[in-house]
């Protein structure tokens, strides 16, 4: 057992990228000193057991705050929104957590020290959606040519989960925290912040994107200590495509000075002809590359 840990979760139909999480990881040499764990909210028993004999632990997720049974429908994978807030109740053997979303793998090692570096001292390690070559952070309905309606992110879910209007006016143009990466030490009181606010936003709100409300909240509104780490720590390609390195075979950012990648997170999905590349691993679309032309590739994880 390491004091470090790095955690997901999956049910059987993330099974796939979730191995690929796990290959992208022990791929470094470094991941030797890093213990990987498991929470399972849903995976085969077969599954189950090839990924309990490549990782340190698996486990099953709970409901660790008691969701009204017509809100889950039976969807074990929605335990992430909750579960992820108490991990040093699953696994307390561990000085520090950092938890990446099954749909993202590890490209470069130098950003998991970043955040295990980030968490130091009860800080909260977390990237925000914003960077160079982001054009539209917030959806805006304008009436009457001035008067504006905001329809950020975070306002209109702080508002739908029963957000106090001023709480959700300090939120509504921060730059959006992403959950789906994160790193926090054990004894952090972010912990007990960051659920209080959860609890809340569970008590009104959909569960989906609850745990990422509370985060925002607890940073934005209850400033907890936070270390804010590049963007190419948790690349959403969703929001902005990377480009494609042909010398170094590897994934950076499409502007100057073109950082590698470190973990690329394909949360809301890469979408051909209606269907999701999380779901089809041999789907492709065209990268630019740092030569100026363009190649097909797929952003999930290949050995």
């Amino acid at each position: 057992m390491n004091d470090n840990s790095i955690i997901t979760l999956a049910d059987s139909n993330y099974y796939e990228m979730l191995l690929e999480l796990i290959n992208s990881i022990q791929k470094h040499p470094e991941s030797k000193s890093i213990s990987i764990c498991v929470l399972d909210a849903g995976l085969t028993p077969q599954q189950a057991a090839i990924v309990k004999s490549k990782v340190y632990k698996i486990k099953k997720a709970n409901w660790d705050i008691e969701v009204p049974k017509h809100k889950t429908f039976g969807k074990e994978w929605l335990k992430s929104q909750v579960s992820r807030a108490f991990l040093p109740s699953y696994f307390p053997e561990f000085k520090k957590y950092l938890w990446i979303d099954c749909d993202a793998w590890v490209q470069d090692w130098n950003s998991i020290e970043l955040y295990f570096k980030a968490c130091e001292n009860g800080k909260l390690g977390i990237t925000q959606t914003i960077g160079p070559g982001y054009r539209v952070m917030s959806k805006v309905s304008w009436i009457f040519g001035r008067l504006a309606l905001i329809k950020s992110q975070n306002y209109k879910h702080a508002r739908s989960s029963g957000i106090e209007e001023e709480d959700a006016r300090k939120i509504a143009f921060a730059p959006h925290l992403n959950i789906g990466v994160f790193s926090l030490e054990k004894n952090s009181i972010c912990w007990q912040v960051w659920q209080k606010n959860l609890k809340k936003t569970l008590s009104k709100g959909k569960i989906f994107g609850s745990e990422g409300l509370a985060i925002n909240l607890s940073v934005y509104v209850n400033n907890v200590p936070t270390e804010f780490l590049p963007l190419n720590c948790n690349w959403i390609a969703s929001n902005l495509l990377p480009k494609y390195d042909a010398d170094r075979k590897k994934f950076v950012e499409p502007n100057l000075p073109n950082y590698q990648i470190g973990i690329m997170h394909l949360a809301a999905g890469i979408w051909v002809n209606n269907t999701d590349m999380r779901v089809d691993k041999n789907l492709t679309i065209d990268i630019e590359t740092l030569k100026a032309d363009t190649v097909k590739k797929s952003l999930r994880y290949k050995s």
